[in-house]
């Protein structure tokens, strides 16, 4: 089953959105969901401190910022 990974922060209103998204079309399309705080991991930290949220699909990064519900559902489809 793929895995959609959620860079994020507390407070962050884009992680907010994307994270609405995500769970969105997580109800119409199988896949686990992570979140991961980049606080909790300096390395993380340092690399995505300004370009939160990131998305990723099994590891690869899909979208920074913003992702639509059609985005996800092709990057899930390919």
């Amino acid at each position: 089953m793929p895995v959609v990974t959620l860079y994020t922060k507390p407070g962050c209103g884009l992680c907010d959105r994307a994270k609405d998204v995500i769970r969105g079309v997580q109800c119409r399309v199988a896949f686990e969901f992570e979140e991961k705080n980049i606080l909790d991991d300096a390395a993380l930290y340092e690399r995505y401190k300004n370009d939160i949220p990131v998305i990723l699909l099994d590891g690869r990064e899909i979208a920074r910022h913003r992702i639509s519900p059609q985005q996800l559902r092709d990057a899930l489809a390919s």
